[in-house]
Parts: C-alpha cells; structure tokens; sequence
C-alpha cells in the first residue's frame, strides 16, 4: 500500500491518480482517497484528506471515526477514517 511521503511537503499532483478533489477554495481544498492510501500519521488507510495553509480553519460536522493530524512546513492535513 502506498502511503503520503510528506518528507518534501505535499503536492497534490503527485497523487492525482489517486486522490480525488470534492472541493477546493482559496486556501484549502478537501479530497476522497479512491486508492486506499495510507495515512502518513498511522499508516492506515484514510478515507477523507483536507488540506489547509490558511491560519484558521472550522469544521461544521465531525467525523464518524479517527482523525490524525500531519504538518508540512506550508499546509495541515486532517485525514479522517
């Protein structure tokens, strides 16, 4: 299983193939694992990845399972399974 190498930040366009977006703004956008991606957190699969640079974030609803965290010098992630 291949799993997020963060060791040079996170480009989304390095898994493209594998990540699909749902949505995306100015400072964050949100994407579906379709190929069972491991978390770089836990190495588990993840099932939602959302990627922020902006300073504050909300989130309306929480998650039904785990959520782990993982930073970039630029970006969090929030992966949730």
């Amino acid at each position: 299983m291949d799993r997020l190498d963060l060791s040079d930040g996170f480009d989304v366009h390095d898994y493209r193939a594998k990540l699909k977006l749902r949505r995306q703004d100015a400072g964050s956008m949100t994407l579906d694992n379709r190929d069972g991606l491991a978390c770089p957190a836990c190495d588990r699969p993840f099932e939602r990845l959302f990627v922020t640079d902006d300073d504050e974030v909300t989130f309306e609803g929480a998650p039904g399972g785990p959520i782990c965290l993982a930073r970039t010098a630029e970006r969090l992630l929030v992966l949730t399974h």
